[in-house]
């Protein structure tokens, strides 16, 4: 069957966390998470530089579309950034938002000072957990739903970890004829999960500017097999890894997280 045609950039939601030094740090989080999840880290990084926390298309208070692909949200962010006028800014890209942030890095050199990519790699990468939390999310009846805590407590079937679990709640809101609904595009977003878990970048991509790679190390999301194509991707890229951090550095050792980002681009 034949993709839905591009829509064209849309116009993203974003959270200034505050300061005032430039050039501004941008973060664009992980996939079913919003910039929500990173405003107790971005205000952290706010003591020192100007900070937003975007959010991506078809999550948070983002417009849905149809389509969603990397290259889709590259243009998103650089749209933004033209609407604010911002000719470079340093990047922080978490997760799936890190995937975004490598293609925009290699793709638009000149609009980014710093990257720095959050816990994953420039690789495929297939979980099963990921299909188990879609299929939880797509089989959640809303029209008796009581409660977050109780949309919890069904998934957990499928979904055993009870923080992904929290998690994936924290993306239900209350819609205004009563009841439940997802705020997040879920079926633009399960229709695009096996493309969003493809390597975003081509084997010319190359970005030689500064770059971070700030990996947990209780997580399994990048490994020392890994630091090869990422070098060969960003040769200048520091790998940096927080050892006490799973995948969620910004929630599980936000002061190393921030600590470590402030490095990086300062």
């Amino acid at each position: 069957m034949a993709s839905p045609p591009s829509t064209g950039p849309v116009a993203l939601f974003d959270r200034e966390l505050g300061g005032s030094a430039e050039p501004p740090v941008v973060i664009l989080h992980g996939m079913l998470g919003s910039s929500r999840n990173w405003q107790t880290a971005g205000r952290d990084l706010a003591a020192s530089r100007r900070v937003f926390a975007l959010d991506l298309r078809n999550h948070g208070l983002s417009p849905h579309a149809d389509t969603m692909t990397y290259p889709e949200m590259v243009e998103d962010v650089v749209a933004w950034m033209d609407a604010r006028e911002f000719a470079t800014v340093d990047l922080v890209g978490h997760s799936m938002g890190g995937k975004v942030a490598m293609l925009l890095a290699c793709r638009r050199p000149t609009r980014v000072g710093s990257l720095v990519v959050v816990d994953i790699a420039p690789k495929d990468y297939r979980w099963r957990a990921h299909r188990d939390e879609f299929a939880a999310m797509n089989e959640l009846r809303l029209g008796d739903l009581k409660s977050r805590a109780e949309a919890e407590m069904r998934m957990e079937g499928k979904v055993p970890n009870w923080a992904m679990r929290k998690f994936l709640a924290t993306n239900l809101e209350r819609a205004p004829e009563g009841g439940w609904k997802w705020q997040l595009n879920l079926p633009a977003l399960t229709a695009a999960l096996p493309v969003l878990e493809r390597n975003p970048l081509g084997s010319e991509d190359r970005f030689s500017g500064r770059t971070t790679f700030i990996l947990g190390g209780k997580s399994n999301y990048v490994g020392p097999n890994d630091h090869g194509v990422i070098l060969g991707h960003f040769p200048a890229a520091v790998i940096h890894t927080l050892t006490t951090s799973g995948h969620n550095p910004h929630i599980e050792d936000r002061t190393a997280l921030v600590g470590a980002v402030l490095s990086a681009i300062i």
